[in-house]
């Protein structure tokens, strides 16, 4: 059974949870220390751009990895989108694969060899930061300015997968929300060079759903941003339901939906990931956002220009 994000995770101060968990932090960096002294990176004949995250979850690698594979394309580039296979991330596969060239592998190395002999002359991962057995020409970590990094810490008694000294690793941030010269003067303690941008999401949709009683629900990593950007949209939520990322909906639980959308007569509305969940009869009842990047300038395209020209 999938659990939600603890909501401890998320303070800016250490609880009562996050210090019974700190032995057990302890032990998961041991882990990950002796994992990535044992790997190797291979260098590959065409360049490697990592869009990854030390927050685990609900940070927008999928959607900024779709934008990026529209500037490479831009540029007259021939990109592809390698993203690991896991079965509990099909809903990522197919909003990639829905928008672009995407290959899943079990593997990201045999993905990187595969668009090699493709004849694709980029290549954006989708994760892969903590993968140490590739070299990257591009290392790019991505915030949400709700979050940011939670309480700071590793997990479990936090929400990081690798502490911030991981940053060295990385040359541009970019964050979804507004400026913030705080958390920039944090994050370069750990990396002087790091470089930041900023940037929105917008549904081309929006308009539809306006003057309506809505029913959100979302089973992504933080839903409660989905549930903001449809308020900061000035649409009338009525009712808020939270799921485990990347939920798999019974059909018991599609049922009470149904059952809450005659009880406050209003029209469900849900994440283009969920929609990619729910099963093709069900879906005729639900509408979604599919979900756009803007970047807040033209500056994080140059960068992507500067690596591949």
């Amino acid at each position: 059974m999938k659990i939600i994000k603890p909501k401890f995770w998320d303070k800016n101060y250490l609880t009562l949870f996050s210090l019974i968990l700190l032995p057990f932090t302890l032990i998961y960096k041991l882990i990950f220390f002796f994992n990535r002294k044992t790997k190797d990176e291979k260098k590959f004949s065409i360049p490697i751009i990592c869009i990854g995250n030390i927050y685990i979850g609900g940070t927008g690698k999928t959607p900024l990895s779709i934008k990026t594979f529209d500037i490479l394309r831009d540029l007259k580039k021939n990109p592809v989108i390698i993203k690991k296979n896991y079965k509990n991330q099909r809903d990522e596969a197919l909003l990639l694969k829905s928008y672009c060239k995407t290959i899943l592998s079990k593997n990201r190395t045999e993905g990187i060899t595969e668009a090699i002999n493709k004849k694709y002359d980029c290549v954006i991962l989708d994760d892969g930061y903590q993968d140490f057995e590739i070299y990257k020409n591009l290392n790019i970590i991505s915030f949400n300015a709700m979050q940011k990094i939670g309480n700071g810490h590793t997990l479990p008694a936090g929400p990081l997968r690798e502490s911030l000294k991981s940053l060295k690793r990385c040359q541009l941030i970019l964050i979804n929300g507004e400026k913030d010269l705080n958390f920039e003067t944090k994050l370069k303690r750990y990396n002087p060079k790091l470089k930041f941008f900023y940037y929105s999401y917008r549904a081309a949709n929006i308009t539809n759903f306006k003057n309506k009683k809505l029913i959100a629900f979302a089973g992504i990593g933080n839903p409660k941003n989905f549930f903001d950007f449809l308020k900061f949209n000035h649409l009338n939520i009525v009712k808020e339901i939270e799921y485990p990322d990347h939920y798999e909906y019974s059909q018991n639980e599609l049922d009470t939906l149904a059952n809450l959308e005659k009880q406050y007569n209003a029209s469900l509305i849900t994440t283009e990931k969920d929609y990619l969940r729910i099963n093709k009869i069900f879906r005729k009842r639900v509408s979604f956002l599919p979900i756009k990047v803007e970047f807040k300038e033209q500056n994080y395209a140059n960068e992507i220009k500067k690596l591949i020209l």
